[in-house]
């Protein structure tokens, strides 16, 4: 089943920890860091993310930050999910953190990983 929701993250370790933590209807897509014209076009036509409900979660480092700055240009209806800079990247968030973040947006999380020290 096609999800109306969208989660945009850099690399594979990032959408494999969120797809853990996660319990609920989402589309996980990578951008593998970068993200020129045409690849940006390419997941804009794929996923339809004008007619989606986007988010977007992405390390707290140089190239993060310079692709969530793109991706809000190009996409400024998406919401943002932060991870602390404390931890810089997705994949070394601790899970517990991770899971607050997205259940604070609304996501359903897997319970288990809201419990500190797992």
């Amino acid at each position: 089943m096609e999800s109306d929701k969208i989660i945009i993250v850099e690399g594979l370790t990032d959408k494999r920890k969120v797809e853990k933590v996660i319990n609920d209807n989402v589309t996980i897509v990578c951008t593998n860091g970068t993200l020129g014209i045409g690849r940006f076009e390419e997941l804009l036509d794929t996923y339809c993310l004008d007619e989606k409900e986007v988010f977007i979660l992405v390390d707290e480092d140089k190239s993060g930050l310079k692709l969530r700055k793109q991706l809000a240009r190009e996409l400024p209806h998406a919401d943002h999910i932060y991870v602390s800079s404390e931890y810089r990247e997705v994949a070394t968030t601790p899970i517990h953190v991770l899971a607050s973040a997205l259940l604070s947006k609304n996501f359903q999380v897997h319970p288990i990983f809201l419990m500190p020290n797992l």
